[in-house]
This record gives structure tokens, C-alpha cells and sequence, in this order.
């Protein structure tokens, strides 16, 4: 970040949370929806899905 010249201190929430122990990933990513298709034995996500996100539908 100093050979970019950005501020570090902006980023200093960022950094606080990875101190304190959380994932560099972001999560593990095991939703409702992944859990139900998983459980029901759907291979599509958007089986399980209330209002599924695609091409054709960008808001519920």
C-alpha cells in the first residue's frame, strides 16, 4: 500500500478484522439456499432459491 502511496489508515477497520481472527477468504459460503439444495439433492442452487438471480431476473 506505501508503493501505491494509498493512506493505510483508511484501511484500518480492514485490517483490525483480520488481526482479530477473521477468514482472508471471506467466509466459507454455506448459505440457506446451499444448505436446502445440498439436504434435497438438487444440483442447482437455484432450485432452492426463493427469488433465484439470473440473466432474466436481476430484482425479486
Amino acid at each position: 500500500m506505501n508503493k501505491k502511496n494509498m493512506n493505510v489508515q483508511v484501511f484500518e477497520n480492514y485490517f483490525m478484522m483480520h488481526k482479530h481472527g477473521i477468514s482472508p477468504h471471506g467466509g466459507f459460503g454455506l448459505g440457506l439456499e446451499r444448505f436446502t439444495s445440498k439436504l434435497l439433492g438438487y444440483e442447482n442452487v437455484r432450485f432452492t432459491t426463493l427469488f433465484p438471480r439470473d440473466i432474466n431476473r436481476l430484482i425479486p
